[in-house]
């Protein structure tokens, strides 16, 4: 019986100029798309026009922030690709989370980190409390690249992808299996 796709969001958290984060998320984008069963969507944070203050409980949405709901509320599950800065994770990136609650709920999340030589896993332990209180599973494997901008070239290819390509292989597997059992628990079942 063929199932309709997963639907996979790939947010990346970094906004700073002159960011590496895009050169992690198009390798990784492009190790997704080979990888059976995920439809992707990929949310640029720094190229959302997010509002400068919280809205309030119960505040209506702007169309904008409505439309980028939407599409985390369509997800089944997501993948962040984050930096490290200062032992934690972006500002920019928390702001995005919080826009949104229920949108988040029952669905795994994964981790692509990178940064100097914790790799961005002070961001990633971070994320998972944050994750947590947002009623989220995070998926336990992950990918690291530790002094990230070393395990690429300037043409952002990966140099010696093996380790991290298969570190994504089997975060991936794990993400499809999660995202497959909450989408059916969900369906079945809501939260």
């Amino acid at each position: 019986m063929p199932t309709t796709p997963l639907r996979l969001a790939v947010i990346i958290g970094s906004t700073r100029d002159g960011r590496f984060g895009p050169t992690v998320a198009d390798w990784f984008t492009a190790l997704a798309e080979r990888h059976s069963g995920f439809d992707l969507d990929v949310i640029d944070v720094a190229d959302l026009e997010l509002p400068a203050n919280q809205p309030g409980w119960g505040a209506e949405r702007t169309p904008a922030l409505t439309a980028l709901a939407e599409r985390v509320d369509a997800a089944d599950a997501f993948v962040v690709v984050t930096p490290e800065y200062n032992h934690s994770f972006p500002a920019a990136l928390k702001h995005f989370i919080d826009l949104h609650r229920t949108e988040w709920v029952a669905k795994p999340v994964a981790f692509v980190s990178y940064g100097g030589h914790g790799g961005g896993l002070r961001a990633v332990e971070q994320l998972r409390l944050v994750f947590a209180e947002l009623h989220c599973a995070t998926i336990r494997d992950g990918v690291s690249f530790h002094n990230g901008w070393d395990h690429f070239g300037e043409d952002g290819r990966a140099h010696e992808e093996n380790g991290a390509a298969g570190a994504a292989k089997v975060m991936l597997d794990q993400l499809a299996w999660w995202a497959k059992a909450l989408r059916t628990a969900r369906t079945e079942n809501p939260y």
